[in-house]
């Protein structure tokens, strides 16, 4: 018995460091309905259950988790953080993201507590070398106005601040330049779903892109 632990712990592989922390919040507030709310959870497991993405989470043994928000002191923290080790792990996770249940019936759209909140959840992922918080959503902050300083605390702990910005079809970006001017961090970006339907694809895309080389 003592022979066979020992030639278990000699053989066993070292556990690979946490390349990335990867937080996904997700907007629940009053402009999102039913529907809609079902496009973001289906698009966000479509999108980690794609090939390229799955491979790509897996290599860097990615930690990633799920965050719900809406108005003031309405934020919760849906999926803890998972280290994905394995196809399975993105498998399961992306199963339960499919199946999430709304925390927030929808309020008001509380952009810097939502950075808060966000922020604070990497306290329990330390090992992983880039931490990152993907924010989406589909209005700009009117509550709460927090989102400046909130951006700054998040940039003075090293996080990086990506987004989504879900943007009704036409010409007009406003929620783009809302995101880009006052919530990304230098050196993150911002990326435009054309409604909740091309949810699914742009955040496929911008996870490969955080976790892989850019595209595009």
């Amino acid at each position: 018995m003592l022979r066979a632990a020992l030639l278990l712990l000699l053989t066993a592989q070292p556990a690979r460091p946490c390349e990335t922390a990867l937080l996904l919040s997700i907007d629940v507030s009053g402009s999102i309905d039913a529907g809609d709310y079902r496009l973001q959870t289906e698009g966000l497991a479509s999108a980690l259950s794609d090939p390229e993405v799955a491979e790509a989470l897996v290599a860097d043994q990615v930690a990633l988790a799920v965050v719900q928000w809406s108005g003031t002191d309405e934020q919760a923290l849906v999926l803890p953080w998972k280290r994905m080790l394995s196809d399975p792990d993105v498998t399961r996770f992306a199963a339960r993201a499919a199946t999430l249940p709304r925390a927030f019936s929808g309020s008001d759209t509380a952009v810097g507590q939502a950075l808060r909140f966000a922020t604070a959840q990497f306290a329990a992922v330390p090992d992983c070398h880039r931490k990152v918080i993907d924010i989406s959503g589909d209005g700009q902050e009117n509550a709460g106005f927090t989102d400046a300083k909130a951006r700054s605390e998040a940039i003075d702990a090293g996080l990086i601040l990506n987004a989504i910005a879900i943007e009704e079809p036409g010409p007009a970006i406003p929620i783009t330049t809302y995101y880009r001017n006052w919530i990304i961090s230098p050196g993150g970006f911002v990326v435009t779903a054309r409604g909740l339907q091309d949810y699914a694809e742009t955040l496929r895309l911008k996870l490969l892109r955080e976790l892989t080389k850019p595209i595009g």
